[in-house]
């Protein structure tokens, strides 16, 4: 008896676990729809689960929505988290983030358009590619890799051309994402201080698998 009711709250958490985790996929793929203002019956439709449910979870449809992008950020910066674990210099590190950010948004489309209808928060964020790239930016700068007198400055650059990347792969699908996603971040290098040649070299090394698991998580 004490074994079954010792079990009973671990399905309780599965379960509400598994009711926030549909609530979050549906707000996500409605923002990727730019679905902001749809009525929250057509958000648990979506996710399969009660009215009274959403409100166990969440107080509005402002905060799911806050949670379903800091939820896509936290992933993505995960998944680069994993993927540039083993590279020591800070400009191949911020080189290879971009370069896979790129490649994201035509491998995870929902994920990209949660982020890019987002925009201009995403700058300021605390989670996802921004504090990674300006980690990666002011390591860089200490090593004598790049030379850049306001990194705030170049965060504004690197935020721009992330954002306009993928807008543009999503508005022109016949262009290669990746060869697209290698010249940006080598003007980037570039304009960063590095010469031509290593920039473009940087660029051409081979990257990680996007199917690598973000840490005991499934991939993005």
């Amino acid at each position: 008896m004490s074994a079954r009711n010792g079990s009973e709250p671990n399905r309780l958490e599965r379960r509400k676990a598994r009711t926030r985790a549909a609530l979050v996929s549906a707000a996500q793929s409605l923002l990727a729809e730019g679905k902001l203002n749809v009525p929250i019956l057509e958000i648990t439709q979506a996710a399969d689960v009660g009215m009274g449910s959403f409100y166990n979870h969440f107080n509005s449809r402002e905060e799911l929505y806050q949670a379903a992008i800091e939820e896509a950020l936290d992933r993505h910066g995960a998944l680069l988290d994993v993927l540039c674990e083993d590279v020591d210099d800070p400009a191949q590190v911020f080189a290879q983030s971009f370069r896979l950010t790129g490649r994201l948004h035509r491998r995870n489309p929902t994920l990209s358009k949660v982020l890019l209808n987002d925009g201009l928060n995403l700058v300021g964020s605390s989670r996802g590619l921004a504090p990674r790239a300006r980690r990666d930016i002011d390591a860089a700068v200490r090593a004598g890799r790049f030379q850049i007198n306001d990194p705030e400055l170049a965060m504004t650059i690197v935020a721009g051309a992330a954002l306009c990347l993928g807008q543009l792969l999503h508005d022109r699908p016949e262009r290669d994402d990746a060869e697209a996603a290698d010249q940006v971040t080598e003007d980037l290098l570039r304009m960063f201080g590095l010469p031509g040649d290593e920039a473009r070299e940087i660029c051409a090394r081979p990257l990680p698998s996007l199917d690598a698991p973000p840490r005991g998580d499934s991939a993005v």
